[in-house]
């Protein structure tokens, strides 16, 4: 695998960059570290990027995707890494945009595509279920169908930021009688119909990230379902597979890696000399420099095929679990490296108190319990083992 850039290539990173620097909103420069973004903080950016025609790079062309080689969408993630750029939200962009393109009706797709790329409408995912979780295909939630229209009841919940959502996308059971994953189907659903309400999920820092949505008689029309009916496991799959593809996150964690470094040559160990200078320090981050970079060939790999056309495979589950472990250790050990400092939890806004420790310790503590969730959403760590062990291994 050739990994040196072209001179095209380069060119190409140049733009980019000079771009992003140019256009990046200078308010929220320093914020990708902040749990308190707002609805218009998150979109600030997607906005822009919708606007250049940069917003889906992994779309194809024809529906409003970039055209960028593997090469040119790897240099795209670098350069966003590497000025911590709050990235478009996935569940739009990565997640029921590619499954409205892939299995929509051509009116569904020029209903739905371009807010989805403009970034002037928001969704969020209606999978999870107070007793479908891992075992997602054990839902509950049923879609009747009257006529033109389905009735759905029933609740969804850990729905990631469903306060701020326009749309939601929701597997729902339209045959209690098939198997399971023969009776689903995937439903769009306009958050302001009557009957759905968004109750907020309270976290332990007084967070509100997550949230339960409640479905009672919701009124949907027929044609907001996605391909077939009872064919929505189908849909839900293929999302998947972009969803953990993306989970991955290699070069935000390269990113994160010299931050950590930095702090470490700043922070002072037991011996009186910096904590780079540490043995067991430099051993612990060089055994996490080896997965990362073997983590991104895996993912180098993964966009060559994409390119080919042939859409992520089992190996999206590789970069789910690696991605996500490789997060978790980079919190882990830089709260190793902040020490002491680590503890306080930062106040909110306004806050007349003064910040204790350097500025890079302040959101350490809640990066690092905010981050135990990687392994669990996008199907945990666990159910993908089964599935390599599967679909890979043949077991």
């Amino acid at each position: 695998m050739d990994l040196e850039f072209s001179p095209e290539e380069i060119a190409f990173r140049d733009e980019v960059r000079t771009f992003i620097e140019e256009n990046y909103p200078k308010h929220l420069k320093g914020k990708v570290f902040r749990e308190d973004l707002s609805k218009e903080d998150f979109l600030a950016w997607h906005k822009i990027l919708g606007k250049k025609g940069w917003s889906a790079p992994a779309w194809p062309k024809e529906y409003g995707g970039t055209g960028w080689t593997a090469t040119q969408r790897y240099i795209w993630n670098e350069e966003n890494a590497r000025a911590e750029t709050i990235p478009p939200l996935p569940f739009g962009i990565s997640m029921v945009g590619p499954v409205i393109y892939t299995f929509g009706t051509p009116e569904q797709k020029q209903r739905f595509l371009p807010g989805i790329l403009s970034g002037d409408v928001w969704w969020c995912q209606g999978y999870s279920e107070p007793g479908a979780g891992s075992d997602l295909a054990s839902l509950k939630t049923r879609a009747v169908r009257e006529g033109d229209h389905y009735i759905i009841n029933g609740q969804k919940t850990w729905t990631t930021l469903g306060q701020h959502a326009d749309w939601g996308f929701f597997l729902c059971r339209t045959d209690p009688s098939a198997k399971q994953q023969e009776g689903i189907s995937f439903i769009l659903v306009d958050m302001k119909s009557p009957g759905v309400s968004v109750r907020p999920i309270k976290l332990l820092d007084g967070g509100h990230e997550v949230n339960d949505v409640f479905l009672e008689n919701v009124k949907v029309p027929v044609d907001q379902r996605i391909y077939e009916e009872n064919k929505g496991w189908t849909c839900a799959k293929f999302l998947l597979a972009h969803e953990r593809a993306g989970i991955a996150g290699v070069a935000r964690s390269k990113k994160n890696v010299e931050r950590l470094k930095s702090i470490a040559k700043s922070e002072i160990g037991d011996d009186g000399k910096p904590l780079f200078e540490d043995d067991d320090f430099q051993r612990k981050l060089g055994e996490l420099e080896i997965d990362l970079a073997a983590l991104e060939m895996t993912e180098l790999r993964v966009l060559a095929r994409e390119q080919a056309g042939k859409g992520p495979g089992p190996e999206s589950s590789i970069l789910k679990i690696k991605g996500t472990e490789i997060q978790q250790r980079l919190t882990e050990l830089t709260m190793e490296a902040v020490g002491n400092y680590a503890q306080p939890f930062p106040r909110g806004e306004g806050d007349n108190e003064f910040a204790i420790g350097p500025d890079y310790a302040a959101h350490t503590a809640p990066i690092y319990y905010n981050w135990r969730k990687a392994s669990i959403y996008g199907g945990s760590n666990e159910i993908q083992r089964n599935i390599i062990a599967k679909m890979v291994l043949g077991l």
